[in-house]
């Protein structure tokens, strides 16, 4: 299922011939990806499909990088996307800016880019940490994301691949809401088409496996809203 759970780079650079080398090197090792070539079409594709990881330069027509990562910051909805701040500006006080203006890292151009790959790498196990194989726990619940194993209070759980990929999603961010369609494109893809009904008849099958041994659910419904763990 293309997409589905893959981590997403949006790359911001208005230099054809270097937004095609990130790309390739990106979607070679297993990234999605999707380009802009100036701020403005980076706030729109934001919108349109919310990044884990955004490789932004810092100089761009009409709207600057600077002032992209000021905005996404400043919201809410995007504030958790992950940005790399890319600059021709070596100064301290330039790289200061960026990192205040809420940038997660600073790559100074000309930089290599499989340096920039493990920066990337990096800030995915900060926001998305099952992309990059690490366990994940929540309360009395222990997700594997190497092996695929989850268990509760150490008995092993039987989980679908849909429903692993659910709870990887809440295990990631225990608490925050979701609603039916960020968990679409999160767990399925946004290239495929799937009812949001779908998302609740997974979701009952997430609770039942999680309760298999006893306890109790710890999947909540938000009236209007979506689902949480927690």
């Amino acid at each position: 299922m293309a997409g589905a759970g893959q981590p997403h780079v949006l790359i911001v650079e208005d230099e054809p011939a270097q937004r095609e080398v990130l790309g390739y090197n990106l979607e070679a090792e297993g990234f999605r990806t999707s380009r802009a070539e100036d701020g403005e079409q980076a706030l729109m594709l934001v919108q349109e499909d919310r990044p884990d990881v955004m490789v932004l330069d810092w100089m761009l027509p009409n709207l600057s990088g600077i002032e992209v990562c000021r905005q996404l910051k400043s919201r809410p909805d995007t504030r958790d996307v992950a940005i790399i701040m890319l600059s021709a500006r070596s100064e301290e006080v330039d790289k200061v800016r960026g990192l205040e203006t809420g940038a997660d890292d600073y790559v100074v151009k000309p930089y290599s880019v499989s340096e920039l790959m493990a920066r990337v790498r990096t800030q995915l196990r900060r926001v998305r940490p099952s992309t990059v194989g690490q366990v994940l726990t929540f309360e009395d619940f222990v997700l594997d994301a190497e092996t695929h194993r989850v268990t509760r209070a150490d008995k092993p759980l039987k989980l679908g691949p849909t429903e692993f990929r659910l709870l990887s999603t809440f295990m990631e961010k225990p608490g925050r809401v979701w609603s039916r369609d960020q968990l679409l494109d999160r767990v399925w893809g946004r290239d495929i088409y799937v009812d949001t009904r779908t998302v609740d008849v997974h979701i009952g099958r997430l609770r039942k496996a999680l309760t298999a041994h006893g306890g109790s659910d710890p999947v909540r419904t938000v009236r209007g809203a979506g689902y949480a763990l927690g």
